[in-house]
């Protein structure tokens, strides 16, 4: 990534409303930038798939995420996430639960480019210190 620190820190949001969690994680993957991506993760992170060809679901934890998203990262060329609208929001002033739409091309290669669509479940939980919302439950609801 070529932005200087001073640059990459103006392009963030503040994590202090989930909208802002959003836009950091849109360019989390935009910049294929785990460091960033990891500030959006909570310690306690569970992230749930369909594997619809076993049948059944599948999970795991932050650091699967994480290495699982630094593969990701390391292995596109390019990554372009859009976000789409909220279908449901509910919250507290200490959890969050939003469902909305997505869409996402991942290029491997000129010739290896991958669309999805899909929506995302995410819980959020707000660190009780700095007052950031950070992602604490992600179930994918991709279409393939």
């Amino acid at each position: 990534m070529a932005l200087s620190s001073a640059g990459s820190s103006s392009a963030l949001s503040d994590q202090k409303t989930t909208d802002g969690v959003f836009q950091n994680f849109q360019y989390a993957y935009t910049f294929r930038d785990t460091s960033i991506y990891g500030k959006l993760i909570s310690s306690n992170f569970v992230f749930t798939y369909t594997d619809y060809d076993l049948g059944y679901n599948v999970s795991w934890g932050r650091d699967d995420e994480m290495k699982t998203t630094y593969g990701l990262f390391q292995n596109s060329q390019q990554l372009a996430l859009v976000w789409n609208d909220i279908v449901l929001s509910t919250s507290d002033s200490s959890s969050a639960e939003i469902v909305r739409g997505f869409n996402l091309t991942i290029t491997f290669s000129p010739t290896d480019v991958i669309s999805l669509e899909g929506r995302v479940d995410m819980s959020f939980i707000k660190d009780s210190k700095s007052g950031e919302w950070l992602i604490s439950e992600w179930i994918d609801e991709t279409s393939f």
